[in-house]
């Protein structure tokens, strides 16, 4: 019986983590998953970026976390007002039991445009979609009176697990402010509520609700060349979620190693560092040339599993490509006024 206690705990504690937001180190390269209203801060108006994480795998079985991103900027009516209309497409999956969770998100995103320069703009968003999560009971194993060291083939869930699934439709919101200085410095702060609708998920025992709790988040970013050569970027983020908090912020630098060709942008090589409080120190090399971006992260644990994981956390890759469609040259200029 206490076997089976400590089999149902440990899947209620599994299933309600995998309800959780789960986060990128270089979180400034999924914007829908920071706050949909960032969908669209880019120069450019298409823009597609993947990011692919393995963490853990010291300690346990790897958590492994992949994401993919589009989002298209287009005009609205006569005046300098554009729509981004972009799609979030997320697989996260961790542990024996195979737990997994697909979420697509498709997401809008409306610029109101603040001044006659088009420098600055003012953006609301909505980003909605379902979400699925599911688990393989028949990894787990029980003592002898279960089975044979594993389930009864006859019952392969067991007779108290109800639910090896669920799904759900969630919904955010956000708002954005993006400015420009001086045409070379960019900066952009906004806020956002992930969660709007409280989700509600089953437990795997069949008998109860368990609801997802709202995410508040607060972001801001700075983008900008100090000379031809010199770049800086930096980004933060603030998080809480049902009494939990998460702070992850930090900088790039970057230098110019070849001029753009034709008046081109210029192949930038980035290094630097991001902190995610009370877990991990982030060092990251990006690389920037053609329209693509590539960047690489390690987190170094610095939490309470630091002993355990012998300062270890997760590796991440990330590849990103921005660019003008150039369907309509007569939409370019107003789509290049936010940029990042």
């Amino acid at each position: 019986m206490m076997r089976k206690l400590i089999s149902i705990l440990f899947l209620l504690v599994a299933m309600h983590t995998g309800a959780q937001d789960f986060t990128f180190s270089q979180f400034y390269e999924q914007p829908l998953l920071r706050n949909p209203a960032l969908a669209g801060v880019f120069n450019g108006d298409l823009r597609v970026s993947m990011s692919y994480r393995d963490q853990w795998g010291a300690i346990t079985i790897p958590f492994r976390t992949a994401s993919l991103s589009i989002e298209h900027k287009t005009p609205v009516g006569k005046g300098d007002d554009f729509l981004t209309i972009g799609s979030q497409l997320s697989l996260d999956g961790a542990g024996d039991i195979r737990l997994k969770r697909t979420q697509l998100l498709p997401a809008v995103n409306f610029h109101k445009s603040l001044s006659e320069n088009k420098d600055s703009y003012l953006s609301l968003a909505f980003m909605g979609g379902p979400v699925f999560s599911q688990f393989d009971p028949t990894q787990l194993k029980f003592g002898d009176q279960y089975g044979s060291g594993g389930f009864d083939p006859n019952n392969p869930t067991g007779e108290f697990i109800k639910n090896t699934g669920y799904h759900y439709w969630d919904v955010s919101t956000g708002i954005s402010y993006t400015t420009v200085f001086t045409r070379q410095l960019n900066l952009y702060v906004a806020g956002g509520i992930a969660h709007v609708n409280h989700p509600s998920i089953r437990s795997v025992l069949g008998t109860t609700n368990d609801a997802i709790a709202p995410r508040y988040s607060f972001n801001v970013g700075l983008n900008g060349k100090i000379n031809d050569r010199d770049y800086i970027t930096a980004f933060a983020d603030y998080f809480t979620q049902n009494g939990n908090r998460q702070i992850i912020g930090g900088f790039l630098y970057g230098f110019a190693t070849v001029t753009g060709y034709y008046g081109g942008d210029p192949n930038i090589f980035y290094i630097g560092s991001f902190f995610r409080v009370g877990d991990a120190v982030i060092p990251v090399v990006k690389l920037s040339f053609n329209h693509m971006t590539i960047g690489v992260s390690y987190d170094v644990n610095v939490s309470k599993l630091r002993t355990t994981s012998n300062w270890r956390g997760g590796l991440e890759l990330s590849v990103a490509y921005t660019n003008f469609l150039k369907i309509r040259s007569s939409t370019l200029d107003k789509v290049r006024c936010i940029r990042f």
